[in-house]
Parts: C-alpha cells; structure tokens; sequence
C-alpha cells in the first residue's frame, strides 16, 4: 500500500473525521486537514460484455497503455453552505449527512512503469448525454498517451450509475452482471465520490488502481457539465479535502454547480461564480468560442493560482474529440450513442484547434501543481464582433487555425432543424466561393451569416504560393510557441500538414 506522498498533507484522525461527520463547520483553507476516507477498492466482475463501459476502442496496447477498470465503497459525506456565498469563489461548507455508495474507476496507465512521468488526471466523467462519457481523455489523448500520464474516469454522478433519460439506464442497466451492486445515493454526494476516487488512488485499500505506480501529482479535470462542478469542487470542497494537486476547468458557464446537486438549485448559486484564488492549488480554465457567451460574466484577472485562456476558432465539442471518442462510444452503447443530430445539409463540425490547446493547457497545469511556472495569461475573445472579412473570433488565443486561416472556424452554428447537442460542435466552413449547401449568406452560414452578402476569401490571393503559405504557417506555429500556447511537437504537426497540403498558388 503506498502512503500519502504529499508532507503538506496530514492523515485522517478519528477526532477530525468524527466532527465531520457530526455536521461540524468545515475550515478554511490554512487550517483544513484532509478529512477524507479512504474508500475499498475492489475488482469487478466480468459481467455479460466482458468489459467496462467505455472501454477504449483504439488499441491501447499499441500505445504501450493498459486498461482496466475498479470499483471503490465506502460512505460518502454530502455538503451543505455554511454562511453566505460570494462571487468570489471564497465558499464555506458543512456536512449535511452520509450516505453509502459504490462506484467504479476506469484506468489507463503505461504497462511499462518506467514510461510514467508521474501525474495522474483523474477525469470527473460528463453525463449530459445521461450515460459516461470522458471529452477531456479525447481532447488531451495524444499529450496523455506520448507523454506518459495515467489517466482516471471517475463515475461520480449518479446519472452515470443509476441511468437518467437516455435509452441506456446507467451502469447498472446496460450490465446488471458487472454493475448491479453499485450505488449511487445522488449527486450531492458526488463531490465526495470524486475526492474519495483521488484518496484511492493515493493510498488504495485494496487492489491498486495504478499497479504501484507513485503518485507524483494528482490532476482534477471536469469538462462541460463536469467543469460546473469542478468550479464547486475547488472553491467549496477541496479546501476541506485537500486530496487534489490541480485542477482542469474546462468549458464551465458563469454559475457552478449547486453543492446539493439538485439542478434546480443552481438559481440558488453566485451568479457569476468565479475561481477562488487564495488557494495554494492552481486552477486552470480553459473556455471555447461556444463557451465564452455563457461564462464571460464569472472572468476574472489571473493570478499565482488562476490562468484563464479563451480559444479563438473552437467549440466546446469539435471534429477532434468526436472523431477520437466516437468509436468508444459505440463499442458500449451502441445505436443509443448520443448524437449531434445536425440537419442534413448543414455545415460540418468545427476541426480547430481545440485539442492543441488542451495539450499545451495540461503540461502547463502538471508542471505548475509541481511547482514549476505559471502558464501565460490569454486574451479575452471577443464576444460580439467577428472579422468580417474572414467570420473569425476576435482576440482570444489564436493558434495557426486562425492566424494563417484557411477557413471560417466558430463555436456556434444555427440549429434550428437540428438536435440539441448539435450547437456544441460549432462549425467550419471551407473558402470555395460560396460552393457550398450551407453559403446562403444567413444564420446557417458560419462564414457569413448576415446581410449583405460577402465573399469568402479566395486563398490563391492570400497565398500566392505554396512555399509562402508553409512559411506562414511555420512563423506562426513557432509563435504560438514561444508564447506558450502550443506545444513544439504539435507545432511540428501543425507544419508538417501544411506542407502536405495544397494550399498556395
């Protein structure tokens, strides 16, 4: 059994866990223990698919990764306000009661413990699709793979175990063999979940989930509905449960999560709820185009512990993730996958530059939970005007995409005849003169969609040559570099495509 590594960390003593419990008032940040229990953890059994819901379609072996799935019980603890709650993130919590639960963690790590490089993100799985599902594993999968990180799914809420509206009823539906004797008593109790997952992983009672590996620094990462209780989880609950290095927010609103877990009690939260930032933890939010409308009220100047980048040219779901997750999603679930369902005809989904920040974003929060520097501060995207000529953002982190472009990327498209996941996924639209279904000069056309009409730039103009257009794109990406937004080997990959490509002249 490996020990808590971390010297600022003290052990749970029966004293401090018993108050908690108790419902007594939850300290603050420079006199909170870590006052949370650590879980059993067990092995499933094999159950009638013969393996875990989400289970990776691509060949992980190929990757030098294993995959292997855990359940953890115990009793959870839910929380409650303890006092007034202010925009600035700075929230007191109390124990509001207990309940028993057991759940499960999907893990992925090198099979070659020489190949970890010691950081674990552990990913609060999204379930607004009303089933499991991991968008920052898709998002971050090359930085994860090459680099050498486990990688944990945890299900905390209880959508996931339970089932919701969807035609999968959860865990425990789409495999009563494997998953019927899991419990979830509501997501009130999900952040505790979440911290008891962290607190098996360090110090596991039982099989461990990392096959010995030492924990070196221990990542929080929630995406969309996730990222909502992510920005509770740090400014309430990791202050009293100390068990996180850092934290990845990612495509959160301007009002977090209700720390009752009851949807409807989000109009009881701060409206905007910002970042804490007198903890010692950092936290780093990452926002898309699709995103910024809805958050930019909770912005905020960074700080040692808070970075923010705002994404020019991205959406919160994009062609990257849902390509990279599609496959795995249908190995579980199916016909029942959820779908964009984008009107035939329309344009295609946004292919931007999404993935390459996130990389860059992880190794800047690894690093720095470790100690090392603060990531660089990004512009705020423009929120109103776009550049008429091209449809692109304005301000934000530009990447190549949108510096060198070489077709109208946003994070919003017009989903009237469409299903409710499809405004997610943003759109592209190609420079061909207005070739086209979707150039209609109007909301279904991202390149322009007001009147009058404009025409699309034609590249031959803007790239006169192919040598001309690769150089662009080289000057660029090597900016984008040194600036800290994009890492050298995607800034490779980014090159190399563009020499690929017949782009110029």
């Amino acid at each position: 059994m490996r020990t808590f590594a971390r010297s600022s960390r003290r052990s749970v003593t029966a004293t401090a866990l018993g108050a908690l419990l108790c419902g007594a008032l939850l300290t603050t940040p420079s006199t909170a223990s870590a006052a949370v229990a650590g879980p059993a953890v067990t092995l499933p059994p094999e159950g009638s698919h013969g393996f875990p819901f989400l289970a990776a379609a691509e060949d992980l072996g190929s990757f030098g990764y294993t995959e292997r799935e855990y359940f953890l019980s115990g009793t959870a603890t839910s929380y409650a306000k303890s006092g007034l709650w202010g925009s600035d993130g700075r929230w007191k919590v109390r124990a509001s009661g207990t309940a028993d639960y057991k759940s499960r963690l999907l893990v992925r790590r090198p099979a070659d413990p020489a190949k970890f490089n010691g950081t674990v993100v552990v990913e609060w799985l999204n379930v607004s699709g009303q089933l499991d599902l991991s968008p920052d594993y898709w998002f971050q999968r090359e930085e994860l793979l090459r680099q050498g990180y486990a990688w944990v799914g945890v299900s905390a809420q209880a959508v996931g175990v339970n089932g919701g509206l969807g035609q999968i009823k959860g865990l425990k539906g789409w495999d009563p063999a494997r998953y019927g004797s899991l419990v979830h008593p509501g997501d009130a109790f999900a952040y505790d979940i979440f911290s008891q997952a962290g607190q098996a992983l360090r110090s596991p009672d039982g099989p461990d989930p990392l096959g010995g590996l030492p924990v070196r620094t221990l990542l929080a990462d929630g995406e969309s509905q996730s990222a909502g209780f992510m920005t509770t989880y740090v400014n309430a609950v990791h202050p009293v449960a100390g068990v996180y290095d850092g934290f990845m927010v990612h495509s959160n609103s301007a009002i977090a999560s209700p720390i009752s877990g009851v949807l409807a009690d989000t109009l009881l939260m701060p409206n905007p709820s910002r970042i804490r930032t007198d903890l010692s933890e950092p936290t780093f939010v990452v926002l898309t185009e699709t995103d910024v409308p809805g958050a930019a009220a909770a912005r905020q100047p960074d700080t040692d512990s808070v970075v923010h980048w705002e994404l020019a040219g991205t959406a919160h779901g994009d062609q990257w993730a849902y390509d990279v997750g599609n496959a795995t999603v249908r190995k579980s679930a199916g016909e029942a996958a959820p779908s964009p369902d984008c009107a035939a005809g329309s344009a295609p989904f946004n292919d931007g530059p999404g993935h390459w920040s996130m990389n860059a974003a992880l190794r800047h929060l690894a690093g720095w939970a470790r100690g090392g520097p603060r990531p660089p501060s990004g512009q705020y995207l423009g929120t109103v005007l776009r550049d008429p000529a091209t449809g692109l953002a304005t301000g934000g982190v530009r990447l190549p995409d949108v510096t060198v472009p070489t077709r109208t990327l946003t994070g919003s498209r017009d989903t009237t005849d469409s299903g409710v996941f499809c405004g997610l996924y943003g759109a592209r639209d190609p420079w061909n003169g207005d070739a086209d279904a979707w150039d209609t000069h109007d909301e279904g056309d991202p390149s322009d969609p007001r009147f009058p009409a404009t025409s699309e730039p034609v590249l031959s103009r803007l790239y006169p040559t192919h040598a001309g257009y690769v150089a662009k794109v080289r000057a660029a990406a090597q900016a984008s570099v040194d600036a800290g937004y994009l890492l050298p080997e995607d800034a490779a990959a980014i090159v190399t495509a563009a020499q690929n490509s017949d782009i110029g002249g």
